[in-house]
């Protein structure tokens, strides 16, 4: 989802003297309050000294004395002296429907002290988690097996078909009037409402994934009143957003290809295939075994690909994905993916927050072919090549096909008066592809690239990787940036974020042992 400033001593003077003044009179002007800080009841950030308030803002900002919406935020002080602070700066990881009021605990993992200079500012964007009102439409949408993805016979289609228009009747029936007003456009304006009841003129803004898609049309809207911006993983704006979807599915083939030949690499631990061909074919060969046969009754293909598609997204989870497909395939043990399914989908009263914010953002930003014609034959054309994420992302976006809300005409990102930012992205990610980021770069004349290179995690920056995190540091403290390279390319390359490795390849003898266990070797 992620400017050279002259003098810090004026930006340390501007935010703590003049922030009053200026937030008294945009409130004249009929613009936010102050925020009433007090303290936070997340656990997390109570632990770190984190404050959380409130801003209020217009749910229809066409009509700004109508009804009034409350957007969540919390706030972790800068602990640099006075003559070193910079300002504030907003976090946001993502979706859209990510909660980003615990990201103000960011600044703490940025090298070389870099962060204390800011007060981090978390929010949960408008419909999101504390923000209030919190839209959900249907909480038992995914606690049911599903049918599988691939749509092979006609009764596949229909159910999902009949799933995804229920789904978005429900989000008709129970998500209320804010349904109507989730563009992104929207939420670039609570971000200014933000800024205005912090009281400072300029804001920076760490923004992860889909947050890279907020920071491009703030700046594009309010390009004066941007300081630094750090975008990892970057959104294509020309690709809003049907078009995102179909370039995901053939990025992601590219990103599993990877995870199936490290799988191969280890196949003295998996026992998965030698060669990534091979654990291709042992990985849909098992997809076919639960479409006849749902192993534990829970877990079909639909399932088992989701459980997979996270490795698509992150490296983290490699060898725990692995162990437990291995359980699968060797043991016939599904406890393992079940765990794993059950991990990645929150069940209770509210629990489809994510999904439902999701779909009222993408299905309302840009609109969305009507014709499932359209939908069917592109994705076939698709899958023939990208067989892996094609039709689970499709039947994800199905709803937009339904949806209670109007789809209004995306804001066209031009970042030639935007001041210097930093964009970020390893070569194959897959959930925003790297042709996203080029793209950026050339809309954004004074933007600099980096690039892990050969890597396939998505947004993963402030994770220890010390050649992209430094370059983050040395930016928010000084606005220096690599030099801009000639021609369509990254401006510096890094190693990607190292591949893990299996616990049963490393020395110990302990873990070892531990691993046979586990894949019942």
């Amino acid at each position: 989802m992620r400017r050279i400033w002259a003098a810090a001593a004026a930006v340390a003077l501007c935010t703590a003297g003049a922030g009053a003044t200026r937030a008294q009179a945009e409130t004249a002007r009929g613009g936010p309050a102050p925020i009433a800080w007090g303290t936070c009841t997340d656990s997390t950030l109570k632990s770190h000294r984190a404050e959380c308030g409130y801003v209020t803002v217009p749910m229809d900002w066409a009509k700004p004395g109508g009804t009034k919406i409350q957007i969540a935020v919390s706030r972790i002080r800068a602990t640099a002296p006075a003559a070193k602070r910079q300002g504030v700066i907003l976090v946001n990881p993502g979706g859209p429907g990510g909660s980003g009021r615990g990201m103000a605990t960011v600044g703490q993992s940025v090298p070389k002290k870099a962060g204390a200079a800011y007060d981090w500012i978390g929010f949960d964007p408008r419909g999101v988690g504390a923000s209030k009102p919190k839209i959900s439409c249907d909480s038992k949408y995914n606690t049911d097996l599903r049918p599988p993805y691939v749509p092979a016979t006609p009764k596949i289609e229909d159910e999902w078909h009949t799933r995804t228009r229920a789904y978005a009747a429900a989000c008709a029936k129970n998500g209320g009037d804010l349904l109507r007003h989730m563009r992104t456009e929207d939420t670039v304006r609570d971000i200014d409402s933000i800024r205005q009841a912090l009281g400072v003129e300029k804001i920076s803004f760490y923004g992860f994934s889909y947050g890279t898609y907020l920071a491009q049309v703030y700046a594009t809207m309010n390009p004066t009143r941007v300081h630094r911006m750090i975008l990892d993983g970057v959104v294509n704006p020309t690709r809003v957003w049907y078009r995102a979807n179909l370039d995901q599915d053939l990025a992601f083939e590219k990103a599993i290809r990877v995870y199936f030949k490290w799988l191969a690499r280890h196949d003295s631990v998996y026992h998965l295939g030698r060669t990534a061909d091979a654990v291709e074919k042992t990985y849909y060969r098992q997809l076919t075994a639960l479409t006849a046969k749902p192993a534990g009754g829970r877990i079909g293909p639909a399932e088992l690909t989701d459980v997979f598609l996270q490795a698509g997204y992150y490296i983290f989870g490699w060898d725990e994905i692995a162990r437990a497909f291995s359980a699968l395939v060797n043991k016939k043990d599904p406890a393992p993916v079940r765990r794993l399914w059950d991990e990645n989908r929150a069940t209770g009263d509210g629990t489809d927050n994510n999904y439902a914010v999701y779909l009222a953002v993408e299905c309302t930003d840009a609109a969305w072919p009507a014709e499932w014609k359209t939908w069917s034959e592109e994705n076939w054309r698709i899958h023939k090549k990208a067989p892996f994420e094609t039709w689970g992302n499709a039947w994800y976006n199905a709803p937009c096909r339904h949806w209670p809300a109007p789809a209004g005409t995306p804001v066209r990102v031009d970042g030639a008066k935007a001041p210097p930012i930093l964009l970020i992205s390893e070569t194959l990610d897959a959930a925003t592809p790297f042709a996203g980021a080029l793209e950026v770069r050339r809309r954004f004349p004074r933007s600099a690239l980096l690039e892990g290179v050969g890597g396939t995690t998505h947004a993963g920056s402030l994770y220890g990787n010390a050649c992209v995190d430094n370059t983050i540091a040395d930016y928010l403290t000084a606005g220096v940036l690599p030099g801009r390279a000639k021609g369509d390319r990254s401006d510096k390359q890094c190693k990607p974020i190292a591949k893990p490795a299996p616990l049963a390849t490393a020395r110990s003898a302990e873990r070892a042992a531990l691993q046979d266990l586990i894949v019942g070797r």
